[in-house]
């Protein structure tokens, strides 16, 4: 495992508490997560800052969402082979813990503490970041960074007084390292359902988001034609 992670614990019991899910009991990775998640922010901020010096915060703040974000924290989980490893009480175990997003992307957070207790800032900035690169370089230039469809549905909503949408996992199928998720996305007002598929359950939240806005945008033209 530290062979996978290129570190090796001084402190094993910091990776052992990192990998222990708060359903098995105590002690648990909570307190690491709390940490590592402040830290992941700082090594993708400083990042994002030093390659994007032209970018202005907004740009950066998007960025930094996308690269931090839960769906793309379970990613790094699973390049790191975490799920068969974490420590889940039966009621986890039983319902696929293993697998949920979430759970990855908490234990990736509570590693990233645990290292940094373990060795210091420097060295875990240093071990941390190349988790990242693949998606830093997969980002568009500063200037094409926009914000997502579930962002902008949102605002858009929230602009209106209307209450926010409802995503909802409708199933998934698939074997563990090539599942497809399917979600529904409801509004109240205006009154709609959209659905989406995608790799993973944000993806496909992204996807009926986008939806809902193509609908809306769709129904505020044939008002505006009177049809």
């Amino acid at each position: 495992m530290s062979d996978r992670i290129a570190h090796r614990f001084a402190r094993p019991e910091l990776l052992e508490r990192a990998l222990r899910h708060r359903s098995a009991g105590t002690p648990h990775n909570e307190r690491l997560e709390f940490l590592g998640d402040a830290l992941v922010n700082l090594i993708v901020a400083e990042a994002l800052y030093e390659r994007w010096p032209q970018a202005d915060e907004g740009a950066l703040t998007r960025a930094r969402a996308e690269l931090v974000r839960e769906s793309s924290l379970a990613t790094i989980a699973r390049t790191l082979e975490l799920g068969p490893r974490l420590t889940l009480g039966p009621g986890e175990m039983k319902t696929g813990g293993h697998r949920r997003d979430s759970i990855l992307a908490d234990a990736v957070e509570a590693i990233v503490g645990a290292i940094h207790l373990d060795a210091g800032f420097e060295a875990c900035r240093a071990i941390v970041l190349p988790w990242f690169e693949p998606a830093l370089a997969a980002l568009p230039p500063p200037n094409k960074v926009g914000k997502d469809a579930k962002t902008r549905l949102q605002e858009w909503l929230q602009g209106r007084q209307h209450p926010l949408p409802v995503y909802a996992l409708l199933s998934e199928e698939g074997q563990e390292h090539a599942r497809t998720f399917h979600v529904s996305c409801t509004l109240a007002q205006p009154a709609l359902v959209t659905e989406g598929s995608g790799s993973s359950r944000r993806a496909a939240e992204q996807v009926a988001a986008e939806a809902a806005l193509d609908c809306i945008e769709r129904m505020r033209r044939e008002a505006a034609t009177g049809r």
